[in-house]
């Protein structure tokens, strides 16, 4: 997910892709865990997506784009 897509979406959209990202993170910890992941870099770019999220959401804030 990039950057820029994100930026063109609003905060409200931006915060339900927070909480799905979330979930999707806790989901492949306890399958990590229960079975193993066949690409474990799965985790990884979830936590970096998401950052990306809160950084944005922040910039909006911000902005005053709330």
């Amino acid at each position: 997910m990039k950057a820029e897509e994100l930026r063109k979406l609003s905060l409200k959209d931006l915060m339900k892709k927070e909480e799905e990202l979330r979930k999707e993170l806790l989901r492949l910890r306890f399958k990590k865990k229960i079975e193993g992941l066949p690409n474990p870099m799965q985790i990884r770019n979830t936590k970096r997506d998401l950052a990306r999220v809160l950084t944005i959401i922040r910039e909006k804030q911000l902005r005053g784009e709330a």
